[in-house]
């Protein structure tokens, strides 16, 4: 179901909760709901529904997935960046990872290890910093 976008910044800021496997409804309301803003969005994290949970999702691709209690175990080749966010105006610098590998439960409740680089790392990273209240 496609959920409205959070815009409290006192509510993004908070840390995520883990996500518990029936969680997994709240994954899939988030995939429908970037699928619903795709032309301006690439990821998001559950408190921009306003659920402190920490799940994410990225587009990687074709493909839309979804991270259930995502955590980068491995960082390489810092740089900085400036990104913008759906639940905030406009676009602030910071400092990602050119490759980062990342474990998480997927929807089926398996864990599951990814490698990224490029903008899909940074997709990661961002919706990441959401899950601990850190914004932008």
């Amino acid at each position: 179901m496609i959920k409205p976008i959070n815009h409290d910044v006192i509510s993004l800021q908070q840390v995520s909760q883990p996500a518990q496997q029936p969680d997994v409804s709240i994954a899939r309301d988030l995939l429908d709901t970037l699928a619903a803003h795709r032309q301006e969005c690439v990821g998001m994290a559950a408190n921009m529904i306003g659920i402190a949970k920490r799940i994410i999702v990225v587009n990687i691709g074709p493909t839309n997935i979804a991270m259930l209690n995502p955590k980068i175990i491995a960082k390489q080749q810092p740089y900085k960046t400036s990104e913008g966010c759906l639940s905030l105006e406009g676009t602030r610098p910071t400092n990602r990872f050119q490759k980062i590998t990342v474990k998480f439960f997927d929807l089926q409740w398996q864990k599951q290890t990814l490698r990224l680089e490029g903008f899909p790392a940074q997709i990661v990273q961002h919706e990441i910093d959401h899950c601990d209240g850190i914004l932008i």
